[in-house]
């Protein structure tokens, strides 16, 4: 049930209002540039205002039904960057990319609703708490290559040249357009280099400054470039006309494209909640509290859902606002929702100064956006830490660069998880080789004794912690040794937990050593290990019962050693 008690007029005293609304506005402040950008690079030419709408609304919703208080919601990186991937998606369907054509619009916001749904789904089925889960390596790989093509698809607006598409597409038509003659724009060019000069080289603000003196720098390069850029006229290319109306109510459209939207919008949904409760984490670690997971998840799909309607393009929860939103003093939802109140007050001004807006700023503005966004630090320090780790990390990578954002997730995941089941694979069977008198020397002395005068007959399999899959090859590759030995002791009296594919593995060890007419000593204490083996009817394949001691298993070894028949 979603909890409402933080518009409880109790729960808002006046330093929280004070607070939340300093925060709400410095967020906007720093939110207005990003959104614009975010637009450009998910629809091209012309989607910069959806992304302004889709900042109004997630913001506002997404605050007010989420599970993370401070978190300030709304389009983000890798959100923009899924976006472009339907938009290239459709355009392989034979969809005009052309948003003032009025056709792709409907069926990216689509998408959209469908992507707030599958989120919406995902909390009722209570998913948050497997959506972090995602190994580091993975995470890092994924939020890299997100920041590559941010990169990589500002080189064409940065130079003033028009493309469209994902990473491969745009750099084609880059290409295409250097062969055939083309050149920069370079008067759009001037303005992307002047856009990063003020991005990157302005100072961070001076500290004892109020926080609303303290102007972001993409604020600073929109308003004073933009002005600058007025000069030049037609020769920029700009944002262009806004639709009129502002934010309303516009249906999306599914039309014979359902399939290809249903599955963009599950993208969008397992994007959108990776990136949003990642977020949530930096936000319980800034204000020492705790979100929310399957709330959260509700609240994004809400917002997302309600943006789609609105022709807002998706959002997450964005980690610079919601830091700036806490360090300013946002605390409780309420700073979300007023950030999404200051922009909405910005959209329904006249769109003038917005039109104006030329399209290589927000490029010059993305590219600083994709470089944060890369893992620097893990990028170059990975391959020290871990060979493997490193291996599946640059995977990812690459895959969410050339091939494809979820799959490049899946894959990462199932890898890295292949790798973890083989180390902890290899801790479990680190006890099972075949441990004779000679070998066998971290047994007490008494037992040691007996294992001496077995002459070494007697194999003494050791096994510990969970036994899942993993370790059922490892018992199986163990088999043939049985062979080599008169009496086999498996020893599960250290095991915590006993999978099903690692109990019939075990069961067919024990049946090749009935097979070649071995025995069999079986260690299970009391509890639920020895309840699976029970339920498996081994009793007439082992000598004794499971609640034997090893000590008493060798000693009954040292005497069957000693017959002849054996």
């Amino acid at each position: 049930m979603v909890n409402l008690r933080f518009l409880a007029p109790h729960g808002l005293h006046r330093e929280n209002l004070r607070g939340d609304l300093l925060g709400g506005v410095t967020a906007a402040v720093v939110a207005l540039p990003l959104a614009l950008a975010f637009g450009n690079a998910a629809l091209g030419e012309g989607g910069a205002i959806y992304g302004l709408y889709g900042a109004v609304v997630v913001g506002f919703f997404a605050a007010l039904f989420g599970g993370t208080p401070s978190q300030v919601s709304g389009p983000t990186g890798p959100m923009s960057v899924a976006v472009a991937g339907v938009v290239a998606t459709l355009a392989e369907l034979g969809v005009n990319q052309d948003v003032a054509a009025g056709e792709l619009l409907p069926l990216v916001m689509a998408a959209v609703v469908l992507g707030g749904l599958f989120q919406i789904l995902f909390g009722l089925l209570r998913l948050g708490r497997y959506v972090t889960l995602v190994p580091y390596s993975v995470v890092s790989g994924f939020m890299s290559g997100v920041g590559v093509i941010i990169l990589l698809l500002q080189v064409g607006p940065f130079m003033g040249i028009s493309t469209r598409g994902g990473v491969v597409a745009s750099l084609t038509q880059l290409y295409q357009h250097f062969a055939t003659g083309g050149g920069p724009n370079w008067t759009a060019a001037s303005i992307g280099v002047m856009t990063a000069a003020v991005v990157f080289l302005t100072p961070k603000p001076i500290q004892y400054l109020p926080p609303w003196l303290r102007l972001p720098s993409p604020l600073v390069a929109l308003v004073f470039i933009t002005l600058i850029s007025l000069h030049w006229g037609e020769r920029v290319p700009r944002i262009g006309a806004i639709p009129e109306g502002g934010v309303h109510l516009a249906l999306p459209v599914v039309g014979d494209h359902w399939v290809a939207l249903v599955q963009a919008g599950l993208i969008l949904a397992v994007l959108g909640s990776i990136d949003s409760l990642l977020t949530s984490l930096v936000a319980d670690s800034l204000t020492q509290t705790q979100h929310v997971s399957d709330r959260e998840l509700i609240g994004q799909g809400i917002g997302n859902s309600l943006a789609g309607l609105f022709s807002g393009l998706p959002g997450a929860g964005a980690t610079m606002r919601t830091v700036i939103n806490v360090q300013s003093g946002g605390r409780t939802p309420l700073s979300g929702m007023i950030h999404s109140v200051v922009l909405l007050f910005l959209v329904l001004l006249p769109a003038g100064p917005i039109s104006e807006i030329p399209n290589a700023l927000l490029a010059g503005i993305l590219a600083k956006v994709g470089i944060d966004i890369i893992d620097w630090n893990f990028l170059f320090r990975a391959h020290r830490i871990s060979a493997k780790t490193a291996g599946v990390m640059y995977g990812v990578l690459l895959m969410t660069v050339f091939w494809d954002l979820i799959w490049a997730v899946l894959v990462g995941v199932f890898v890295a998880n292949l790798m973890t089941v083989e180390s902890i694979t290899a801790y479990q069977l680190e006890g099972m080789e075949a441990q004779d008198a000679p070998a066998h020397t971290d047994l007490p002395t008494d037992e040691r004794a007996l294992l001496d005068a077995c002459g070494g007959h007697v194999m003494v399999f050791r096994l510990s912690g969970p036994l899942s899959f993993g370790a059922a090859r490892g018992i199986s590759d163990r088999m043939p040794l049985v062979h080599n030995y008169k009496v086999l002791i498996l020893d599960l009296s250290a095991v915590a937990r006993l999978g099903v594919t690692a109990a019939l593995a075990i069961e067919s060890m024990l049946n090749a050593a009935a097979g070649a007419r071995r025995h069999v000593f079986l260690i299970a204490p009391e509890g639920r290990v020895r309840e699976r083996l029970e339920r498996l009817s081994l009793q007439d394949r082992i000598t004794g019962d499971l609640s034997i001691s090893r000590k008493a298993a060798l000693r009954q070894a040292v005497e069957l050693c000693s017959k002849p028949s054996v």
